[in-house]
């Protein structure tokens, strides 16, 4: 299996969440540029979140990859994109003043 794959479902995962808050939290927005940015961050570290709080990290080891892993590769990268495309925008308009 290549090692690459949770990464990259994470990364894609995470800058859809990022575009989705960006959406429905508009004064939250960063661009579109910004909200993919944030959310392939957040995807990264929410999806490695997730993946060893749920224990996934053991089967990426051990080179397996079922419909579990990659759902929590999603639902991980997702929500980590979103929470921190999120909390850039709320900073970021706490810097407006």
């Amino acid at each position: 299996m290549n090692t690459l794959l949770p990464l990259v479902i994470q990364l894609i995962a995470g800058a859809i969440g990022g575009n989705a808050a960006g959406s429905v939290l508009k004064d939250k927005s960063l661009g579109a540029l910004g909200n993919t940015i944030a959310g392939i961050i957040g995807g990264a570290v929410g999806g490695k979140l997730l993946t060893s709080l749920l224990g996934g990290a053991a089967a990426e080891v051990a080179g397996t990859f079922d419909v579990t892993t990659l759902i929590e590769q999603i639902v991980g990268g997702g929500a980590g994109g979103a929470i921190v495309t999120a909390l850039v925008g709320i900073i970021k308009n706490m810097n407006k003043g």
